[in-house]
């Protein structure tokens, strides 16, 4: 069995192509709604630069150009929309989804996942950012309660004035879908300041400190989310 690679160590051609074949088992049509967006764009950008005025073989260098241009930025944009639905839809009902969808998250985030978990395997993850600390909980409702509740007790002891935001993931009622679990903690606001941060984080590590180590849930997770983040923006 091939040994997965740490999306990290991979150049940005070698995660484009995985990302492409990811989408493209998930979503067959991919290639035709490139294709599409990369008509569609090129034709627009071919008509706004056949109105401009000038004439002669620089012109057509610019038209041509910047048609070629728009056409590959539309074809772009649409790859990286289905690619981000394929990827939500090969993680749903699978363990540790949340922790991986939580990679899609830009800088001046921390995430660290399964920092407590049952036999059941319900878990929690807690980032720490601008809104402060977010506690997600990834299983059943009723038995995630508790769960939280004891990780909402211990941060506090710890952070007493750090906000603490709790957040379930699910497509049940009060909950939050995965698709929409990184814009939602992204809306969260801004209560905490960088500084601020980085004196949360050095309160957690002592409690930390006292955990014992946790293994990850047994399940297959997907690993090329950061992969797929930096594809889309170009990175």
């Amino acid at each position: 069995m091939a040994k997965a690679v740490d999306p990290d160590k991979m150049t940005k051609r070698a995660q484009f192509v995985e990302t492409f074949r990811m989408t493209r088992r998930s979503d067959p049509a991919v290639v035709w709604w490139m294709l599409g967006a990369f008509v569609l764009a090129a034709a627009l950008a071919f008509v706004i630069f056949w109105v401009l005025p000038g004439d002669g073989v620089l012109s057509w260098i610019i038209t041509i150009t910047g048609t070629l241009m728009f056409g590959l930025l539309g074809a772009t944009v649409v790859f990286g929309r289905r690619a981000q639905s394929a990827a939500y839809a090969q993680m749903e009902g699978q363990p540790g989804a949340a922790a991986a969808a939580l990679r899609m998250l830009k800088r001046g985030w921390h995430s660290d996942p399964v920092i407590a978990f049952n036999k059941q395997q319900d878990v929690v993850h807690r980032l720490v950012g601008p809104p402060g600390i977010v506690l997600i909980g990834e299983g059943n409702p009723n038995r995630l309660r508790p769960l939280m509740t004891g990780e909402r007790r211990k941060h506090e002891r710890v952070a007493a004035e750090a906000p603490i935001h709790e957040v379930v993931c699910g497509n049940g009622e009060g909950q939050v879908p995965l698709p929409k679990l990184v814009r939602h903690v992204q809306k969260l606001g801004r209560s905490v300041k960088p500084a601020e941060m980085t004196d949360i984080m050095n309160r957690l590590k002592a409690l930390d400190a006292h955990r014992s180590n946790i293994p990850l849930p047994k399940g297959p997770m997907p690993t090329n989310m950061k992969g797929l983040r930096q594809n889309m923006r170009g990175r």
